[in-house]
């Protein structure tokens, strides 16, 4: 155990010395005393509830089987709580008042304080709680995925569909085509903004509103951009569309690390990146082969909330989320459980932590918006990622104007047409997500030979792999695309090496971000998605002075060199990430010093011990607790 488990360890036995009387220290688990929780005690409600409940047919259900045998269950527990203290109203100075209190009203006397408020407080029956998202069937985890997969993909088509029309808007409204880029660059700009709004929603709320909501928002922005009548709405509708489409890419991440536990969540991630990188180069061709026809450039937006006059992508999204989704985020999900124990128990007393929780725009402002920002300033592993990331993402934004500039300029091709060697980069992406779920079985090895204990830097191999084969992508794609003299399946298949690079990336360093931020994935992944999501706004607007200035061949070769140059920050976090964590007031991950002869859990003294379920409940002010 931890020097927290110890030390809560002995806060118990000097609460209750007579309780462990005769557990001795090391005694096995499954022979240590039944330790009454939250689940199992029994309020101070009196014999008057007992004989309600048996009125209504309620009877307590034993929950012996599960944390007897677990006893590092109720440590988590408790480290849980110690998580919440620094998050709790009351401790608040600004909701501090002098006023004196009111009268109860009808002549009452106040009532009793109740007696232990921490026995009131509901959490999860064991390791094994159905109730907890990673204990739901694998069924309704994958239709779950398969659900915030559609709404992730909907998202990030729909930034890049609207480049296929840019010329054609630029010259209906008499304006350059950088002025009409802009409806692409402000639509990932969005991306920027959102997440900080997305993400701290997510761990006060739960996942599962922020998602319904933001969809709804998104369709309504993408209606307004199809029936605009100037160009001023349509860059202020697909801005805010931006906004909203954010909150897939900073919270199914999210999602995903509720539902998987360490042996699964990098195959789910894999998903999930796949989402967010093809669906950015499925849309030009789409969208192409739409302008070119009779239906014209608003039929891009149209297509991206519905499908012919039959179905709408976008409300499809906001229906299935609405009816479909179930809340995954555990703290959010006892609060449920106390409502449901309040209703049918009649015991108003019956609370879940999160419900302590009394929300102050301060405190809202510097801790919970200001979380991403501080996440991305003061932590080396969130900065230095987010910088590699923001790199790759902005040449994934920077492609949809240097295609058409090969494909259509230089080979002369449609717009749908051009489009269609985006499938190279695609098929690379694939064989990335391949590639990354062949090498799940090893990591699972790894996990298991550790004692189940996941080390963040196991994910960092495919990430310099990637690197080296993404800058190779460039330079092939420069010193094949720049004349017609060339094949024009040379530069298509150059996206082979950059789309695997892209890909084996950006969801390794999500992984590692995920494992070595658990409690924070959802800010650290904001943090990221702010970054990215600027330098992918920005890439677009000078791509086409770049390529014309130097041409597609140095063009090609100073990306490339740059991405030579990132190639060392993998490295550097495999070899001394370990250390930066240990230093880190964020990462939930912390070195074991306990003596080996403390060390109940078999678990080496220098291998770092990850939290687990319970202790994934993360409280969103609670990092000072950490």
């Amino acid at each position: 155990m931890n020097t927290v488990d110890l030390e809560i360890e002995r806060n118990e036995r000097d609460a209750s010395p007579r309780r462990f009387a005769d557990t001795p220290h090391g005694r096995p688990s499954h022979e240590i005393e039944r330790i009454p929780t939250t689940s199992s005690a029994s309020s101070s409600a009196s014999s008057g509830t007992s004989v309600r409940r048996r009125d209504m047919g309620m009877s307590r259900v034993s929950t012996q089987r599960d944390l007897e045998r677990h006893p590092t269950e109720l440590s988590r527990i408790e480290t849980g709580r110690l998580t919440h203290t620094g998050t709790v109203g009351r401790s608040l100075k600004s909701r501090e008042s002098r006023k004196p209190l009111p009268n109860f009203g009808a002549g009452k006397p106040y009532p009793p304080l109740l007696p232990d408020q921490e026995d009131y407080v509901v959490e999860f029956d064991g390791p094994d709680d159905p109730l907890h998202a990673q204990n739901w069937p694998m069924k309704k985890k994958l239709y779950t995925a398969v659900i915030l997969g559609f709404t992730t993909l909907t998202s990030a088509f729909t930034s890049s569909i609207f480049s296929t029309a840019t010329t054609t808007v630029a010259g209906i409204y008499g304006v350059s085509t950088e002025v009409g880029l802009l409806g692409l660059s402000l639509y990932v700009l969005g991306f920027a903004i959102g997440p900080l709004f997305w993400a701290p929603l997510s761990e006060l709320r739960g996942r599962k509103l922020p998602l319904v909501i933001a969809m709804f928002g998104f369709s309504i922005f993408q209606i307004a951009v199809a029936a605009a009548k100037d160009l001023q709405t349509i860059i202020i509708c697909r801005f805010f569309g931006g906004v909203f489409g954010a909150c897939p890419l900073a919270v199914v991440a999210a999602v995903f690390s509720d539902m998987f536990d360490n042996r699964t969540r990098g195959m789910a991630i894999t998903v999930f990146s796949m989402t967010v990188f093809t669906g950015p180069l499925l849309a030009p061709f789409i969208g192409g082969f739409i302008v070119d026809s009779y239906l014209g450039w608003r039929w891009t937006e149209w297509q991206v909330n519905s499908s012919g006059l039959v179905a709408i992508m976008g409300f499809t999204c906001f229906l299935l989320d609405l009816f479909f989704l179930e809340e995954t985020y555990p703290p959010v999900i006892l609060v449920s459980k106390a409502a449901e124990l309040r209703r049918r128990t009649k015991n108003w007393g019956i609370h879940a932590k999160q419900e302590e929780i009394e929300i102050d725009f301060r405190e809202l402002i510097t801790k919970n918006f200001s979380r991403p920002m501080r996440l991305l300033v003061t932590e080396p592993i969130v900065l230095l990622l987010s910088i590699y990331m923001a790199f790759i993402y902005g040449l994934l934004y920077l492609f949809l104007t240097a295609y058409p500039i090969v494909f259509q300029q230089i080979h002369g091709m449609s717009k749908g047409v051009g489009g269609l060697p985006y499938f190279g980069m695609v098929i690379g992406m694939i064989l990335a997500g391949v590639y990354i779920i062949l090498t799940q079985p090893s990591y699972n090895r790894k996990l298991a030979a550790n004692n189940g204990v996941p080390i963040p830097e196991w994910r960092l191999m495919p990430v310099i792999y990637g690197g080296v084969s993404f800058a190779i992508g460039l330079f092939w794609f420069g010193w094949t695309g720049y004349t017609d003299k060339i094949h024009w399946i040379a530069p298509t298949l150059s996206g082979l090496a950059t789309g695997f690079g892209l890909l084996s990336i950006f969801l390794q360093s999500l992984n590692y971000l995920v494992d070595a931020y658990l409690m924070f994935a959802a800010s650290a992944i904001a943090a990221n998605t702010f970054l990215r999501s600027l330098a992918g706004a920005g890439f677009p607007m000078f791509s086409q002075y770049m390529f014309a200035g130097i041409g597609v061949n140095w063009a090609g070769t100073l990306l490339g060199c740059v991405a030579l140059l990132l190639v060392p920050i993998p490295i550097c976090f495999l070899i001394f990430g370990e250390r930066i964590r240990r230093r880190s007031a964020f990462a939930p991950t912390k070195p074991l010093d306990v003596p080996s002869s403390e060390n109940d859990e078999g678990v080496l003294p220098d291998v770092e011990k990850a939290p687990t379920n319970a202790e994934q409940q993360h409280v969103p002010n609670g990092e000072n607790a950490v």
